[in-house]
């Protein structure tokens, strides 16, 4: 009877994070349908790695993995023009930026560690998007390794910064009172190491609108609009 007891509850809780991670895949999808802003050549801005990164602060690093590629599945056959290629590129681009920034925010739920983790993920998506439009963009573009090769520094590296940059801004942002919400409703529980203020601070507003604001320039200079 004990061991039923307890079974119980930790079935009602797996099936409780699948829905809302489902409803949080549901919206990352929507990000992209109705966000997808051209930058330079064929790079758009997409803001799902936002979503995808928030499940990951709240559920752990892994919780990413299976919203990219469900996400980025649901992209290619409906929107995307890049077909298996550009579900490749994206779940990578996802997971390297949300999964290492949620496995960082694991070990130090604090201000600190949400911005430490944020930078990582930053620099990790950025570091895998060289490396993999390298050796896969030629494919794609049907285009000689010399040209991608030449493209990567000028377009492919600021706009991966840029990318992740203003994600991260974002992600400080909405990621508390998110969080607020689902705890207050009950449908997650708050983890006992998870510390500070459940508000959101005059500081992280402050960090995250002025990595907002830098970001949003970049960009705006990357597209040639100043």
């Amino acid at each position: 009877m004990t061991t039923q007891t307890k079974a119980a509850p930790a079935r009602r809780i797996n099936v409780r994070k699948l829905v809302i991670l489902a409803v949080l895949s549901a919206i990352a999808y929507l990000t992209v349908f109705f966000i997808r802003i051209p930058m330079v050549e064929f790079l758009k801005y997409e803001p799902k790695d936002v979503i995808i990164t928030i499940a990951a602060f709240l559920f752990g690093p892994l919780a990413a993995v299976p919203m990219s590629i469900v996400v980025s599945f649901i992209e290619m056959v409906t929107i995307s023009s890049t077909g298996p290629i550009g579900m490749l590129m994206n779940v990578i681009a996802t997971v390297g930026f949300a999964s290492v920034a949620g496995l960082v925010y694991k070990k130090k739920r604090t201000l600190s560690g949400a911005v430490l983790g944020l930078v990582a993920g930053a620099l990790t998506m950025t570091a895998l998007m060289l490396l993999w439009n390298y050796f896969i963009t030629p494919f794609y573009m049907g285009v000689p390794r010399a040209v991608v090769a030449d493209m990567l520094l000028p377009a492919f590296l600021p706009f991966n910064l840029i990318k992740s940059g203003l994600n991260s801004a974002i992600v400080l942002l909405l990621y508390k009172p998110v969080s607020n919400a689902l705890h207050k409703t009950g449908l997650v529980e708050r983890s006992s190491n998870q510390a500070g203020s459940n508000k959101l601070s005059v500081t992280t507003i402050l960090i995250g609108l002025l990595i907002l604001a830098t970001f949003i320039l970049l960009a705006l200079v990357l597209a040639g609009k100043i």
